[in-house]
């Protein structure tokens, strides 16, 4: 494992060489896809040593790309992350922050890829409520979680979508406005809670999931 800062994901070079790394791992399937798979993992990894404290302690750390170490496995893939300063307990200055970084790598990345900045947007608005409903869920208090989650999409505004959830038999899940795009690599299929099949489905393959 090595630690990198998160100011590579703002890095065009270091991103190019990252494509290389996703294609020795899930194969020649066009830089677009290929970014997009590793922004699904980045930005959940970036968003999670901010959000975590927030939601078990009140207390956010800085979600700014020079603040946050990521976690690299040798292959490339993001393992997890910490950040180095403390931000602070306002609900407004965390959204700011995560504005600017989550802004910084989308608009790098974008160009890079091929993706689209509002599709890399949308899979960082699905990180954000993942990591929140995840901490708050561990915390039992997933409401509190999805509350802080509206705030900040608040905040953050466009061009972000507002992070959105839903209710599958009894549990709050989060309901998904990205893909992940893993299912066109070869062998790849949707997941569960993918946009891109019909409601039934999702909920369907959902409450399968759940249990």
């Amino acid at each position: 494992m090595t630690e990198v800062s998160a100011t590579v994901l703002a890095d065009p070079a270091w991103l190019r060489e990252d494509l290389g790394r996703a294609a020795r791992l899930y194969g020649a399937v066009g830089d677009r896809v290929l970014g997009t798979i590793r922004w699904y993992s980045a930005s959940s990894v970036l968003v999670a040593p901010a959000l975590e404290p927030f939601v078990h302690t009140g207390t956010a750390r800085d979600p700014a790309l020079d603040a946050v170490v990521l976690d690299v496995h040798p292959d490339g893939r993001y393992l997890d992350a910490h950040s180095e300063r403390v931000l602070g307990r306002d609900t407004e200055a965390l959204g700011a922050a995560l504005a600017r970084a989550i802004g910084q790598a989308v608009d790098a990345l974008a160009t890079v890829c091929g993706a689209t900045p509002q599709s890399l947007w949308a899979i960082a608005a699905d990180s954000i409520a993942n990591r929140l409903l995840w901490a708050g869920s561990a915390v039992g208090d997933a409401e509190r979680a999805m509350r802080l989650a509206d705030e900040l999409g608040e905040v953050i505004d466009r061009p972000m979508p507002r992070p959105r959830f839903a209710d599958v038999g009894g549990r709050p899940v989060v309901r998904r406005t990205s893909c992940c795009l893993i299912y066109e690599i070869p062998g790849g299929q949707k997941c569960a809670s993918c946009p891109r099949q019909t409601p039934a489905e999702r909920e369907r393959r959902l409450r399968s999931l759940l249990g």
